[in-house]
């Protein structure tokens, strides 16, 4: 059976089950700091419960091409994806990979009844297919090894 979001989800370790976000009035280097001190790629931008956006390090970059050195005080809400790209918990691991490769992006938030249940990074998407690999490796080990005698 394809593998879901969600068990990708309910497969990433506790340290990155935790949301975090910021508000689209927050200065930038308030994202900055958190994301360098809980060694993240990707903060969460919420008005209220609500996703408003996604500011990962392409938007700090881009920001820092646009603004320059007002970057750090300016709000969130100027440099953040303000419409990023979104998966659900019953998509497929395939349409989360091509949603991902096809917007060029590394962080993908996930949501269910319009609310924010979770976010999806590359590294997830990686650390999933090298688990899904070792496991195959593993049956096809058994398979050869209990092979029938011709």
């Amino acid at each position: 059976m394809p593998q879901t979001v969600q068990e990708i989800l309910d497969d990433k370790p506790p340290r990155g089950t935790r949301l975090h976000a910021v508000s689209p009035a927050s200065p930038v280097r308030e994202a900055v700091a958190l994301m360098v001190r809980e060694d993240i790629g990707s903060v969460v931008v919420l008005e209220g419960e609500e996703l408003a956006g996604l500011v990962t390090l392409r938007e700090i970059v881009k920001g820092l091409e646009s603004l320059g050195g007002r970057l750090l005080e300016s709000p969130v809400r100027e440099v953040m994806n303000a419409k990023p790209a979104i998966v659900r918990p019953e998509d497929s691991a395939d349409s989360l990979r091509t949603t991902m490769t096809d917007n060029h992006v590394s962080h993908v938030p996930v949501v269910q009844g319009g609310a924010l249940v979770g976010i999806i990074s590359f590294h997830d998407i990686a650390r999933s297919a090298i688990k899904d690999v070792a496991f195959e490796n593993k049956l096809l080990k058994q398979y050869i090894k209990n092979w029938p005698a011709s």
